[in-house]
């Protein structure tokens, strides 16, 4: 009965000794770091955004008085908030739609080989290692109302000046791009389609490299043209992995506030605002928290979306 007794100590030992092996353990301890960060940095404030957008809280008097759906109905009543809304939507579609047309052609191109290959694919990834803040503030300088080289360029060629083909409206010395309310809008674009071009072109060109080299090598023997190759071979089999480039560019657009307030402002005039520059002027910069809260909010049915599409792609990918 000792022997047996002490055996079954030893057994006992072990398993104590080995519990970390067991799946039902171990899980739960390795995804308890990534809770408590998603708790900490994204549950918390998202509570908080909550209860302060159903509250008149401001910086000066931080007591949560609940005032109900009021700060929402006072967003929607607001001029600016509705421009801000139709931007944000503009810019994210408008962005993406070119990017994903430039993204393909350059992953075409960056896939074939010829001489000097890695320093162009280095230039066109240099954007997106680029901080964001850096690089709008090349392009703030690029189209500076006085001394933009684009300017320049355009004055050189006769497109720009007096009796220049661009329209009425371009008669003089400078474009001004930052000074009208179209201009403006169509210098936003330009730099949220320089900021995501190059992750777009990098996954896509990912996804070039993964097609199987015998679908292309029956496709040469049929004798496909390169457009029908492009057309029934290489759009289908990327179709996936666009859209897992595009959802990135939705969410890094659709949130991006960074471009707006130091390219424009908002302005000229408030025509550039977007739901995140107009809930940082209004809660922040102007101290109605309660406000910028509200406003915010906006954002979360189509992150929760873009969220949920990611998840299903990542399902089917998983699957297949």
């Amino acid at each position: 009965m000792s022997a047996q007794a002490g055996a079954g100590a030893i057994s006992e030992a072990r398993e104590s000794r080995y519990w970390l092996d067991r799946e039902s353990v171990l899980g739960p301890v390795l995804l308890l770091p990534a809770v408590i960060y998603i708790v900490a940095l994204v549950g918390f404030p998202l509570v908080l955004a909550g209860l302060y957008s159903l509250s008149d809280v401001t910086v000066g008097d931080q007591s949560i008085d609940f005032v109900g759906l009021k700060n929402f109905q006072d967003a929607l009543n607001t001029p600016t908030f509705r421009t801000a809304l139709q931007n944000t939507f503009v810019f994210t579609i408008a962005s993406q739609l070119i990017v994903l047309v430039l993204a393909n052609i350059l992953a075409l191109v960056l896939s074939a080989d010829f001489h000097g290959k890695r320093l162009v694919r280095f230039l066109v990834l240099l954007p997106w290692t680029t901080p964001i803040a850096l690089g709008v503030l090349g392009w703030l300088w690029t189209l500076d109302n006085v001394y933009s080289p684009i300017d320049f360029v355009l004055r050189r060629v006769g497109l720009l000046g007096v009796g220049s083909p661009l329209g009425p409206d371009w008669f003089g010395t400078n474009a001004l791009w930052l000074a009208f309310p179209d201009r403006a809008r169509l210098s936003v674009l330009l730099v949220h389609v320089w900021r995501t071009l190059p992750l777009a072109t990098v996954i896509l060109l990912a996804g070039l490299t993964a097609i199987p080299q015998d679908i292309k090598d029956a496709a040469n023997v049929d004798g496909a043209g390169f457009f029908r190759q492009l057309f029934a071979i290489r759009i289908p089999l990327l179709l996936p992995i666009m859209a897992v480039a595009i959802l990135y560019g939705v969410v890094f657009t659709f949130t991006d506030m960074i471009v707006v307030y130091i390219l424009t402002r908002g302005g000229p005039f408030d025509s550039t605002q977007v739901l995140a520059s107009w809930a940082y002027w209004k809660g922040i910069d102007g101290g109605n928290l309660g406000q910028g809260a509200a406003i915010a909010m906006f954002l979360f049915p189509v992150l929760v979306g873009v969220a949920a599409l990611m998840l299903r792609l990542a399902r089917r990918a998983e699957t297949s």
